[in-house]
């Protein structure tokens, strides 16, 4: 069974990525993140993103996430995001535990969340029977594989300002939204008003590791202990470290991000040849969603496995990576096209 379209978190490491923990696998280094290493990637994230910015790795995305939500609030807070959010989803309890906070789900129909429906969430300010608000969280790119435009980003982190709350962004696809608006990353985050980033390196070709990202530095002051208190202190943090160096080093992060946006394209054109397959969401960065003919499914996973996202409607999310190939994606359709074909008697 092939799982090239179950996930980009299945994809390998980058050759590069792995040439650089096998570099940092050298001698000894300070351990917690007083290494050469970790001064380097730290620097090139300042050159991408801005010289006043503090950074700090993680081991995973939940983590991230949660880490940069703890330092965002209070355990009597509240967090407004999306009903489909990944902090609401498919973290388990994590950020509830470790912050406290209660999740305020937005319904989506499109993975996104608008003023309106934000502002809508915001109630019952201090009144001490009611969760405060404090944080706004999005995705980036969406559970639906759908990107933020910056002026809707912007819109959201001016809702933010005038009610005093931060806005967080789940960047665990930053690299490929930014690619799809063909726009710097620091435009997609730091400009348009993101107070806390959590930046994706695992699903862009890392082995392991995230960064947290505070463009509002004052947030930050309490990390390190938030950060050994949740257990994401890695003490030899040189291999997450090496690992963002390289993916930060001639744009690979841009390289990987744009070949896993560009096989979602090729994917997404041969799928539209296939009758009694339709395209639910707009294809903006490596995902694609598509409700197929339900006979075809389990026949189809039994050879290219992926995941139904929603087993009532049969709509299922194929997810491409910085490795898969163009071969990968025609041999995919060409199953799907002739199983839909002989479903359909065509």
């Amino acid at each position: 069974m092939i799982k090239t379209f179950a996930s980009d978190n299945y994809a390998g490491a980058h050759p590069d990525v792995m040439q650089a923990i096998i570099n940092a696998n050298v001698g000894h280094a300070a351990a917690y993140g007083a290494d050469d290493y970790t001064t380097s990637a730290i620097n090139k994230f300042k050159a991408l993103l801005g010289d006043d910015i503090e950074v700090h790795f993680a081991y995973n995305g939940t983590g991230a996430n949660v880490l940069g939500l703890a330092s965002l609030t209070n355990a009597y807070n509240s967090i407004i995001c999306s009903d489909l959010a990944h902090i609401n989803v498919d973290e388990s309890t994590a950020p509830e535990k470790f912050t406290g906070c209660k999740l305020v789900t937005v319904p989506t129909k499109n993975g996104k969340i608008y003023p309106e429906q934000i502002e809508e969430k915001i109630i019952r300010i201090d009144d001490q029977h009611h969760p405060q608000v404090k944080v706004i969280s999005i995705s980036q790119s969406t559970e639906y594989g759908t990107v933020y435009t910056i002026d809707e980003i912007k819109a959201i982190s001016a809702v933010a300002k005038k009610n005093n709350l931060y806005l967080h962004m789940d960047g665990s696809r930053i690299a490929n939204a930014a690619v799809s608006l063909q726009a710097e990353i620091k435009a997609i985050t730091r400009d348009a008003g993101v107070d806390v980033l959590s930046f994706g390196g695992t699903k862009n070709g890392m082995l392991f590791g995230e960064a947290v990202v505070f463009f509002n530095t004052s947030v930050a002051k309490n990390f390190k202990y938030i950060r050994k208190q949740s257990m994401q202190l890695h003490s030899k943090m040189r291999f997450i470290s090496a690992q963002f160096d390289a993916l930060l080093t001639n744009n690979l992060w841009k390289k990987n991000a744009t070949h896993a946006n560009k096989m979602a394209q090729i994917l997404k054109r041969r799928l539209q040849e296939i009758p009694g397959v339709t395209i639910t969401q707009s294809v903006d960065a490596n995902g694609i969603f598509a409700l197929l003919p339900p006979a075809i499914i389990a026949k189809l996973q039994a050879v290219h496995y992926f995941y139904v996202w929603n087993e009532k409607t049969s709509e299922v999310r194929l997810m491409c990576a910085f490795d898969t190939t163009e071969e990968q994606v025609n041999a995919f359709a060409d199953v799907a096209l002739k199983l839909a074909t002989q479903d359909t008697g065509l």
